[in-house]
């Protein structure tokens, strides 16, 4: 993965750290975590810190906020736009 190379030692580690924790939720929680850190990789990477400071995520556990707040410190790659299901040339 692209982005993994370019993460410093330190943040790899972070990166390992916050997987096994994510790991240990439960499915559904899982899915919300995702879908929010997804909702993060949208936004500038100034925008991620306060909308995690607003509330917004407030009905996620202390440990989803904190895997939350730990995702919003990495630098995330911005999610990828919808596929239509049309198949793109190589790049070169």
């Amino acid at each position: 993965m692209e982005t993994w190379e370019h993460l410093t030692r330190q943040q790899q580690q972070t990166a390992r750290q916050m997987h096994s924790q994510f790991q240990q939720l439960p499915p559904e929680r899982q899915q919300a975590v995702k879908n929010a850190i997804q909702a993060l990789r949208a936004m500038p990477p100034d925008a991620r810190q306060r909308a995690i400071q607003s509330g917004r995520f407030s009905q996620y556990s202390p440990q989803e906020r904190d895997l939350l707040n730990g995702a919003s410190q990495l630098p995330l790659a911005p999610t990828a736009p919808p596929q239509n299901n049309v198949p793109r040339p190589p790049r070169p």
